[in-house]
């Protein structure tokens, strides 16, 4: 079997090199091979010559010369990936690909479509964030519940990982470039069958480099209300 990770990037120098060392060497179960679609959405530092000297059988990079947003990022993913299973991994080294092995198993055990790593189920290392932050993820997460019908406690989670069948069914209907991303995939999911895995979370702050704001969070509930509503 092969697990392709999609990798959207943007302008993450600091981190680049590290997150694929550590996706490129993860120990993954016995028979998975791998793939990892890197996406350079429009990097503006050294981010691109860095990754020009990183294209391998296994690396497959995609650049960009205009920042469209993670989304766009992740639909590109979606379509270029040919892996069995598939996941979506953020460049900035705050989800660690060492997760990847709790969140195969109820794929592989035949027990699930869709797989949501999450921040708050307990269990794992997480750092401590911001009360207001978490407040903040727990309404949209809410919200979308609500809307949904689920019971997830981390919609807002980047470890989303999809069985071919969902991927092949969902990745031409997605559309959000941006952060809307997470609401829209997890409208298009909520029908299959959804399990959620403890996972460890080393957040960054702003002037670390974190990119998403409380805009993209209030534009966050847009999205919610109108892939849940209107689509």
């Amino acid at each position: 079997m092969k697990l392709s990770i999609i990798l959207p990037v943007y302008n993450e120098e600091k981190t680049i090199v590290e997150i694929l060392d550590r996706l490129n060497n993860v120990v993954l179960p016995n028979g998975f091979s791998r793939e990892i679609i890197i996406i350079n959405d429009g990097s503006t530092d050294k981010t691109g010559k860095i990754l020009e000297g990183m294209s391998t059988d296994n690396n497959f990079i995609f650049s960009y010369d205009k920042n469209f947003g993670k989304g766009h990022g992740v639909i590109k993913g979606l379509k270029e990936a040919t892996g069995d299973i598939v996941v979506i991994q953020d460049a900035d080294l705050e989800y660690d690909p060492v997760d990847f092995n709790k969140l195969l198993i109820p794929i592989i055990n035949g027990q699930a479509d869709v797989v949501f790593g999450s921040r708050f189920l307990g269990g794992r290392v997480r750092l401590v964030t911001p009360f207001w932050h978490k407040i903040f993820n727990n309404a949209l997460t809410l919200i979308s519940n609500l809307l949904t019908n689920l019971t997830l406690s981390d919609m807002e989670t980047c470890y989303k990982m999809f069985s071919r069948v969902v991927v092949d069914d969902i990745k031409d209907k997605l559309s959000s470039p941006r952060f809307g991303i997470e609401p829209e995939l997890t409208a298009l999911v909520k029908n299959y069958r959804i399990y959620e895995v403890p996972i460890s979370y080393f957040g960054r702050s702003r002037d670390a480099g974190k990119k998403i704001t409380w805009i993209d969070g209030m534009a966050a509930i847009w999205h919610i209300m109108r892939f849940n509503l209107w689509r």
